[in-house]
């Protein structure tokens, strides 16, 4: 007879109804094993906020049963949130030696190299992390070294399949391992966890290679310089970007932080291979005949710092865009970023460049490192689960992949679709999905973490919508009587020289509310600032339909 702790549970802390801060854990008796710690970036409603990481709250609180954290892949969803997790529990983490490469990037800028144990692994590699047997399988994405990963507990195999498509000519030659995903499907798999990112998307991903023979021709018919922007960590583009520049005898620069460094890493650890002497600095563009350049930036989702912006708007010191460059976008705009981009487009044209952009089909410089609906549903055939869990997808994603899950064998009723927090437990092979743990967002600005919540978010909407207003009253400390003041200041609200007799009424009414409240023998300062605010707030709605932030200050002397 099991006990409640020989119970095998699989949760998810982000990665579901979402694209972005994936995480996702195994626990069985006192073992917890973590997949993957991403973050997100922000949509512009968060206002300030730099990063958006898992809450690990769950985990905290059963720190002793952490085992490690597994990373499937070196995307930023699946990394970015790392150093924030160190900081709260230091386990070991495994992962393959490229993705390793930028975890080290970012532990290196949080000063947490020294104090981490990282652990290289590949698709042989085998584990035994207490009661749980972990064993590895290749996976094809957009960046190098990705891995699935297979759970051997008492309570039978689960599977995370990481980010993945079937990509049978792969750029990097890293092609997937279907023989094995297959004997893992014969060994049986109780429960499989896969990305849904594509679900909606009939058909199988195209493959990488069609990108070169695009990039090739836009390289040959290029007159002046071509810039090319993309996502840094897709080194496979990178390597075709390369390619392209080396047929056409150009030099190739590197513009963004993150565009920099994660090809020192590729090329340090041996996936780019790049001709001797091709790489430039970025000062030294301008002093070269523009066709024999080719520039490789970060900025491709509009980003408003990040290199191909601060092209578009003349404001990168180094270089320039000029009539007749060629500029290409070889990625597609994340949703919620399609408005950036496109003003990004729109300044590149007003430069005079050529702009090659859109989705992969009408230009062929770009293709998904995502599975469509039959690369899913191969992985579905060759698993053969018992129960399964979508995930890494909003919720219309997840209910597609539910309905190709069903459409190839999976039993109805043995999907679940769960939120962050939601608890699926396994238990004599019986899967129900009763309870819930703490998950939801930790929002990181600046040094601070977890310290913004939803009371100062509101507080800068607020403030960002309607502006504020400061009063300024000073009080005799003996008789309670205003001696000077009220001093109004507006900032984003209304423009004084132009208000005079709005703010004059305002001073009007902070005097009453004071007053009245005197003449009551009501002199606590909470009180008053309550007053006046309550006063102020209904008058300026009432002229204005704004509601600025009041913030009343009060001064005894």
């Amino acid at each position: 007879m099991k006990t409640n702790d020989q119970t095998l549970s699989i949760f998810a802390l982000g990665g579901i109804n979402e694209i972005g801060k994936n995480m996702y854990a195994v626990q069985y008796s006192n073992d917890i094993i973590i997949i993957d710690c991403g973050g997100k970036f922000p949509d512009e409603t968060l206002l300030g906020i730099d990063l958006i990481i898992p809450d690990v709250t769950y985990l905290e609180e059963n720190k002793e049963k952490v085992r490690a954290l597994i990373v499937t892949h070196g995307h930023e969803d699946h990394i970015g949130g790392i150093p924030y997790f160190l900081r709260k529990l230091n386990v070991p983490i495994y992962a393959t030696r490229f993705t390793l490469g930028l975890i080290e990037l970012k532990l290196e800028e949080h000063r947490l190299m020294r104090d981490t144990k990282l652990v290289q692994v590949d698709s042989d590699s085998k584990l035994e992390l207490g009661e749980i047997g972990v064993s590895f399988f290749r996976t094809s994405h957009s960046i190098p070294d990705c891995l699935g990963i297979v759970f051997h507990t008492p309570e039978g195999n689960v599977v995370h399949t990481g980010d993945f498509k079937f990509d049978l000519t792969p750029v990097n030659e890293q092609r997937s391992d279907i023989h094995k995903m297959a004997d893992i499907g014969e060994q049986g798999v109780l429960l499989l966890l896969s990305e849904s990112t594509n679900a909606e998307r009939t058909g199988l991903t195209p493959t990488e290679r069609i990108v070169g023979d695009h990039m090739d021709e836009a390289f040959m018919k290029a007159q002046g310089k071509v810039i090319v922007s993309t996502f840094a960590s897709n080194v496979n583009r990178v390597q075709q970007v390369i390619h392209s520049a080396q047929k056409t005898n150009r030099k190739l620069a590197l513009l963004g932080r993150s565009m920099v460094n994660v090809v020192s890493v590729a090329i340090e650890r041996g996936y780019l291979n790049v001709p001797d002497n091709m790489m430039i600095e970025a000062h030294e563009i301008d002093g070269m005949d523009p066709e024999r350049v080719a520039v490789l930036c970060t900025g491709s989702q509009g980003e408003p710092m990040a290199a191909l912006a601060r092209l578009a708007s003349g404001n990168y010191r180094d270089t320039s865009i000029l009539p007749g460059d060629t500029v290409i976008l070889a990625a597609s705009p994340i949703p919620g970023n399609e408005r950036d981009v496109s003003r990004i487009i729109d300044n590149l044209f007003q430069l005079g460049a050529k702009v090659i952009y859109g989705s992969g089909s009408s230009t062929g410089m770009h293709v998904s490192g995502h599975g469509y609906q039959e690369d899913l549903k191969l992985m579905l055939t060759l698993m053969k689960p018992k129960y399964f869990i979508p995930i890494h997808g909003e919720f219309r994603m997840l209910h597609h992949h539910r309905l190709l899950a069903e459409s190839v064998g999976v039993e109805k009723g043995n999907t679940f679709i769960i939120q962050n927090g939601d608890v699926i437990d396994i238990e004599d092979s019986t899967a129900r999905q009763t309870r819930k743990i703490p998950a939801g967002d930790t929002y990181v600005d600046g040094m601070g973490v977890g310290d913004v919540g939803d009371i100062i978010l509101r507080d800068r909407r607020q403030l960002s919508e309607d502006g504020m207003l400061v009063i300024v009253i000073t009080i005799s400390k003996t008789d309670k009587k205003i001696v000077s003041g009220p001093d109004t200041i507006s900032r984003g609200f209304v423009y004084a020289r132009n208000s005079d007799d709005l703010l004059k009424e305002v001073n009007r009414l902070v005097k009453k509310s004071v007053n009245d409240l005197q003449e009551a023998n009501i002199h606590q300062w909470n009180v008053m600032k309550q007053n006046i605010k309550k006063s102020v707030g209904k008058y300026l709605y009432g002229q204005t339909r704004r509601k600025p932030m009041i913030l009343p200050i009060i001064i005894e002397i």
